[in-house]
């Protein structure tokens, strides 16, 4: 990309997530509690996508992302894009996927349901709606379903 074109620094080493939609990008920002790393973190917003209208990007120097956080991003924004940089150089690119099934991601909305009333994880199968594509919820053990940008996530 020629440097006029560049708004945002390049990174050594560490992750880039990419395509973020604009109106998620600071969920995911809280998700992953930005505000508490040391590592230099770049976040931009708004930004003109091919792909989108508008995308949100966030670089993470000399940092990794864990799955279960993966797992949180795909559950708010399937779309997103993990690019994990070495030496100033992408060595992989993939689009986060989005589980079948969660463990302890998630509370159940139920007041009723047990995970709310005795220790136990809680456990959701994870399901896309098939008209409009929105991630559902759905509690192993009641059955309530829940849109996943709803879901309280733990």
């Amino acid at each position: 990309m020629p440097k006029e074109k560049m708004l945002v620094e390049a990174i050594q080493n560490g992750i880039v997530l990419d395509h973020i939609p604009a109106d998620k990008l600071f969920a995911i920002v809280s998700l992953l509690r930005l505000q508490q790393l040391t590592t230099p973190v770049t976040i931009g917003n708004n930004l003109q996508s091919a792909r989108q209208q508008r995308k949100g990007v966030i670089k993470l120097s000399d940092h990794k992302v864990s799955s279960r956080e993966l797992d949180k991003i795909a559950l708010i924004a399937p779309e997103v894009h993990l690019n994990r940089i070495q030496d100033y150089q992408v060595i992989e690119k993939r689009q986060v996927e989005l589980p079948h099934e969660v463990y302890d991601l998630a509370r159940c909305p139920n007041p009723k349901c047990i995970t709310n009333a005795e220790p136990m994880r809680t456990h959701f199968h994870v399901a896309t709606h098939p008209e409009d594509g929105t991630v559902i919820l759905e509690c192993h053990y009641c059955g309530r379903k829940t849109p996943a940008e709803q879901a309280e996530l733990l």
